[in-house]
């Protein structure tokens, strides 16, 4: 189901996102991802901001290698991560948004909603996104993600 090098998955959250992070982990890692935890490691305060970034900046160092980031409405986290020069971060807040931007914007980084959502739901969003290759053959969306890149 999934693509055999999605194997390296950053997940990060602020406080908002810790509950949904934890129940998330241990999915990803029955899954057969390597998952590494960037924090926040327990619910006190913190802003989305830092997590962002350094999710952002872990993708970007380890070609091939993907990010969740996740904060209360998903929102915030999602602006930090795009952010980072070669993030493609998108806030699913369905399976369509997910497949999509996979399919044709190359997604890098998966927001999601730590609140506003259940794990249940985020993990149907979560089996989309790793479930759905870009579609490299298709020389439109290879231009169109070239041009995201080169901004």
């Amino acid at each position: 189901m999934f693509e055999k090098d999605l194997k390296l998955v950053y997940i990060g959250s602020d406080h908002a996102g810790f509950q949904m992070k934890e129940q998330l982990k241990p999915y990803l890692e029955a899954k057969g991802f390597h998952v590494t935890d960037l924090g926040v490691f327990n619910e006190e305060p913190s802003d989305y901001p830092d997590i962002g970034r350094e999710i952002g900046e872990k993708v970007m160092e380890n070609a091939g290698s993907f990010g969740i980031a996740i904060c209360g409405s998903g929102i915030g986290i999602c602006m930090a991560v795009n952010k980072v020069v070669g993030v493609r971060g998108v806030l699913a807040v369905d399976e369509k948004m997910a497949e999509m931007s996979r399919k044709h914007n190359n997604a890098n980084v998966l927001c999601l909603q730590g609140r506003e959502a259940d794990v249940e739901k985020n993990k149907q969003i979560v089996d989309k996104f790793f479930g759905t290759e870009f579609e490299k053959d298709q020389e439109r969306h290879v231009r169109r993600v070239k041009k995201l890149s080169e901004m």
